[in-house]
């Protein structure tokens, strides 16, 4: 019953990823849009901006130091799943082109989606009025991943579940 249900699950993937990847020889309207939002979920930018809220003068080094542990928390969990899932990415497995560099060769779980949840709840948390921008732009770089063609959707639902369980896992310790 389990392998039939992963085939379907699999299969809805791909067919979701085709509609919503764009195509590597278009010059799409927005392609300069999802480059630069999908750096955001990188670890130059998550790491970078947890850091850097300290220059903030509402944001305290517990709040940093908090954004800090959900980020290396869920980047330890990410890591782990994507040896042990192996699941090739959709550049390998439907033989297409993506619009950015692949950063490794596994595709499961998103770790710039992981990473971008992580940082967006953590201060999201500690500021509830800007909980919805944040989660939205968090959302946005989870979307970059497929659009760009290097990520499948359910791939990133589960690299910001992770995201998710790790800082309420955090909040739960550390509160």
């Amino acid at each position: 019953m389990t392998l039939p249900l992963l085939k379907r699950l699999g299969a809805r993937d791909r067919a979701l990823f085709m509609r919503m990847a764009l195509d590597a020889r278009d010059a799409h309207p927005l392609l300069s849009f999802w480059r630069t939002i999908t750096h955001l979920g990188g670890a130059r930018a998550s790491i970078g901006i947890s850091v850097a809220s300290l220059a903030i003068p509402t944001v305290t080094v517990r709040i940093a130091w908090h954004a800090l542990l959900v980020l290396g928390l869920s980047h330890v969990v990410v890591h782990i799943v994507k040896r042990v899932a192996g699941r090739e990415r959709p550049t390998v497995a439907l033989a297409i082109t993506s619009i950015i560099a692949v950063p490794d060769r596994f595709s499961f779980p998103s770790g710039h989606a992981c990473a971008a949840m992580s940082v967006a709840v953590a201060f999201a948390w500690a500021f509830p009025l800007l909980a919805v921008p944040l989660l939205v732009l968090a959302l946005l770089v989870g979307c970059s991943r497929v659009t760009l063609g290097v990520h499948y959707p359910g791939d990133v639902a589960v690299g910001q579940a992770i995201a998710l369980m790790c800082a309420y896992l955090m909040f739960a310790i550390v509160m």
